[in-house]
């Protein structure tokens, strides 16, 4: 039979409030009775039911995911998760609100984050932008108890604390794998295309690319990446202009959004020597791509998976339970012509 906190109350020779404010981290218990509670708790091996105890309480967890708000197909599938979320957290005693940033918006971002931390809610999800102003937000949340879990794009060396999110170091080798391979020994250049370096996920995905083709396919050249900002038309207009003045494109490996325009550069192209096309995510455009021909392969990250997680760690979080590390990792899938789900 389970100890409950009568047993420990009874142990330790203390009053139930006693236990109770022990339990919960309140002032108002001598260090020798607080002392004597927790030994008592040692040695029955009381386990809380942290669960039970929220509900006894009435406890809502009040979360807030800060998404941005573009025309990036995998953020809208993403900002879509979290709303199926909200429909069953409730059932958990969970409130989740959504906040929408302009993307790549650092100065939105870290607005966002301090009125979140203003409203004094549990914790906050967000896709992170790399910049010394959401940095110092980060710092400032952290110290006042603020569950802080960074999701697609991660924040690293900050003091949030869990990334929801593929490794991308090992999604760009994966990438430069995939691309190499396919290419074989047909000639030319391999161009990336960013949409922008000033979230990390992106910057990884680069180095994992850049630094395993040049260590394993050092006779494969990089031209520099462009960064289209995950918008169609300017990934296009960027495309266009790469293709015009390089006849030696043989591969693009497009590592943020806006592949629409990727297609529809490639679709002008059509009767020519089709380059080797890389992208991320699987989304309505790039399953058309796989479908006719114009994309190779596509690497993807579950998002309802990374909702889901990021959710686990905030209420993990704000409780003080520990984790399931093999539980929160994302895996990262690969998609081409023939296995498409």
């Amino acid at each position: 039979m389970k100890p409950t906190v009568h047993d420990i109350a009874a142990h330790a020779g203390v009053s139930l409030a006693t236990v109770d404010r022990v339990l919960n981290g309140r002032a108002g218990v001598r260090a020798p009775t607080r002392e004597r509670v927790e030994a008592a708790i040692s040695a029955l091996g009381f386990v809380r039911d942290v669960a039970a105890a929220n509900l006894a309480k009435g406890r809502i967890y009040r979360f807030t995911f800060i998404l941005p708000a573009n025309d990036n197909s995998f953020m809208i599938g993403l900002r879509r998760q979290v709303e199926e979320a909200i429909q069953w957290a409730g059932r958990e005693r969970v409130s989740i609100r959504i906040v929408d940033v302009p993307a790549f918006d650092d100065a939105a971002l870290a607005a966002a984050l301090e009125q979140a931390g203003e409203d004094a809610i549990d914790g906050i999800a967000f896709v992170a932008v790399d910049s010394g102003a959401v940095r110092d937000v980060v710092e400032r949340l952290a110290e006042r108890g603020t569950i802080l879990v960074t999701l697609v794009s991660d924040l690293a060396g900050s003091r949030r604390h869990h990334f929801a999110g593929i490794d991308n170091i090992a999604a760009g080798q994966t990438a430069a794998t995939l691309m190499c391979r396919f290419l074989g020994a047909r000639s030319g250049k391999i161009l990336p295309i960013a949409g922008s370096l000033q979230v990390q996920d992106h910057r990884d995905r680069l180095k994992g690319f850049s630094d395993h083709v040049a260590r394993s396919y050092p006779c494969r050249a990089l031209l520099p990446v462009v960064e289209g900002a995950d918008n169609p038309e300017r990934v296009a207009a960027l495309l266009r202009e790469a293709l015009r003045h390089r006849e030696d494109i043989a591969g693009i490996y497009s590592f943020g959004a806006g592949n629409r325009g990727l297609l529809t550069v490639l679709e002008e192209g059509r009767g020519q020597e089709a380059p080797v096309v890389i992208v991320h995510e699987l989304t309505e455009i790039s399953r058309q791509g796989l479908l006719g021909g114009r994309i190779d392969a596509v690497l993807n990250q579950d998002a309802g998976h990374e909702v889901r997680s990021a959710l686990r760690v905030l209420k993990a979080g704000a409780d003080g339970a520990a984790l399931l590390a093999a539980q929160e990792r994302i895996r990262i899938d690969i998609f081409l012509k023939e296995n498409l789900p």
